[in-house]
């Protein structure tokens, strides 16, 4: 082994190590927060008062039973599961379906359907709100379906908003599958709908996953529009009941801390077992 060799070996063993050094020291910062929130959950007042980053003095689940009772946690679980179980399931039947024909129709009206779409990724939520709260209140008013405080009602905005991200890394996904592939399945006798649902969709697992992940974490998550739709006690979601340790004069900080661990435990289960498909399935959307 040359000097010159032996010289290059040595920059890029040391290169690495710095890179390594730097991406654990990023994933510390990163985890920082969550390492506050799980310690601080463990500990009474005066504990939390005295020093944040120390550890707790005990391992209590005090403080999570109080705060399952106080958020009405069951109820509160079953909420967000039903929410975001319902509008995941419409969004991806429906998102995957509309950019697989706009795809394949490839005419000049299906770019401007899909230019719309993306058109309503730049628009903020907050110019929306008092708009479509009037519109549901209007709804309601003159058709009777009641558009505010129902579960339901949360469920079809949760799909208007979520339609236009899916359909667009669903459409650049579609772009990927072969058309022979559907030109030979029609041959072999499938209708226009078993060649969506036998070929199609099939193959379109990974970004259908990562649709899945990041509507999830969003639904989940979720505390403004639930806020402005919801209203009862008896609908409310787990942000919703959250918000209740923050009062207007005293937060209760250590039930607040249990209280968000309760809340984000079930999205950090559902990201570990996905993960795998989620930089794949992003990565084929944007890019193909």
């Amino acid at each position: 082994m040359t000097k010159n060799t032996l010289k290059n070996s040595n920059f890029k063993t040391l290169k690495k190590a710095v890179l390594n050094f730097l991406l654990f020291l990023f994933c510390l910062v990163y985890l920082f927060p969550a390492y506050i929130i799980l310690v601080n959950s463990f500990k009474n007042r005066a504990e939390l008062y005295e020093d944040i980053l120390a550890m707790p003095s005990s391992l209590s689940f005090q403080y999570y039973a109080n705060a399952m009772e106080r958020m009405n946690f069951p109820n509160a679980l079953l909420n967000s599961f039903l929410v975001t179980v319902c509008s995941l399931f419409i969004i991806v039947i429906l998102a995957s379906m509309c950019a697989w024909m706009l795809v394949r129709s490839n005419n000049r009206l299906s770019k401007i359907i899909f230019m719309v779409f993306v058109a309503t990724m730049l628009i903020p939520f907050q110019t929306l709100m008092m708009p479509l709260i009037q519109e549901m209140s209007s709804i309601k008013r003159n058709l009777g379906i009641p558009m505010v405080d129902t579960l339901g009602a949360l469920v079809y905005m949760n799909i208007g908003f979520g339609a236009s991200m899916a359909v667009f890394l669903y459409h650049g996904f579609v772009k990927s599958i072969p058309r022979s592939l559907e030109e030979a399945a029609t041959i072999d006798g499938c209708n226009t709908l078993g060649v969506f649902w036998r070929i199609v969709f099939p193959m379109l697992k990974p970004v259908t996953v990562t649709v899945m992940v990041l509507d999830v974490i969003w639904i989940w998550n979720d505390y403004l529009l639930p806020s402005l739709v919801l209203t009862s006690k008896a609908n409310r979601t787990i942000p919703l009941s959250t918000a209740s340790f923050f009062g207007e004069f005293t937060i209760q900080w250590n039930m607040a801390m249990a209280g968000l661990m309760l809340t984000i435990i079930p999205v950090i289960i559902f990201y570990l077992c996905a993960q795998k498909y989620i930089i794949k399935g992003v990565a084929a959307g944007a890019v193909k």
